[in-house]
């Protein structure tokens, strides 16, 4: 009976497996498909190098929203990256018992909230702060950086604080032993055993900063152009496929549809590069 239960298990893990790869490949079939004609009628260099978005007069060049995604996504990575790793090494190691019992559902309690609630969030409180400190309209790359900063903070913290409990407990004694101090023996013994999770939860957080639609939407201008400055409005490739998508039809459509095809390659280029730089650290 048990030798049956285990075949059983096995086909059912099998299928899960297969469906995901299904999935992720019809969405591949279905982007590229649709993505394809309009880049080739288009042309490959005005579609990506093309500074100037106006469906209406046939003009499809996207280099202002791929300037913006990377602009937004380095600024989130800037503000996030290092607050969720060093908050993850204050929960692991540092932090007292009953704090911790307040801090990390606080932090969890992040990742629930929607997105158009920290969209909304930023335009009452981020925007009017940068415009009154920092100058501009407030709806801006800083703006933007700031809200998905913040958006990325919980996937970061959990899987890094994961990580470095998952550390064998005697490389971080074996370091106290040869009389290094407790945050020594943190950040030069456990906090590298535990770069491999780390990279992982940066990763994560990093798709879910570019694949931010709603927040950055709400906070980020939405203009086409290039920006000169972080105080400079700006539009993503996801919200340049939201905004317009509803009303669009033919080689517009298939625009939008080639847009998402250049998020998708850019998410796997993300990826792949993250992978490398894993493989040579170790």
């Amino acid at each position: 009976m048990k030798k049956y239960k285990e075949k059983i298990m096995q086909a059912v893990f099998t299928l899960a497996a297969c469906i995901s790869i299904a999935a992720v490949a019809l969405i591949c079939i279905f982007l590229f498909a649709g993505g394809f004609p309009a880049i080739k009628e288009i042309g490959i260099f005005k579609f990506l190098f093309g500074t100037v978005w106006q469906p209406s007069n046939g003009r499809y060049g996207i280099l202002p929203m791929i300037i913006g995604s990377l602009y937004v996504t380095a600024g989130a990575v800037i503000i996030g990256v290092p607050i969720g790793i060093l908050t993850a090494v204050f929960l692991a190691d540092f932090c007292p018992k009953p704090i911790y019992k307040i801090v990390k559902p606080a932090i969890n309690l992040l990742a629930g909230i929607p997105s158009v609630v920290y969209g909304f969030f930023g335009l009452v409180v981020i925007v009017p702060f940068v415009r009154n400190n920092f100058g501009g309209r407030g709806t801006s790359i800083l703006s933007a950086s700031i809200i998905l900063g913040l958006m990325i903070l919980p996937t970061i913290v959990s899987i890094s604080e994961s990580s470095l409990r998952a550390v064998p407990e005697h490389n971080f004694e074996g370091s106290l032993a040869l009389g290094a101090t407790k945050e020594r023996s943190v950040f030069r013994a456990k906090l590298p055993a535990a770069k491999s999770g780390i990279f992982a939860g940066v990763v994560l957080g990093i798709g879910r900063a570019v694949g931010e639609t709603m927040a950055v939407m709400m906070v980020a201008g939405n203009q086409p152009v290039i920006p000169g400055s972080i105080l400079d409005g700006v539009r993503t490739l996801t919200t340049n496929i939201v905004l317009e998508m509803g009303y669009s039809t033919d080689l517009h459509r298939e625009a939008l549809i080639a847009t998402a095809v250049v998020l998708f390659v850019f998410v796997l280029i993300i990826n792949l590069s993250f992978s490398l730089i894993k493989r040579k650290s170790k």
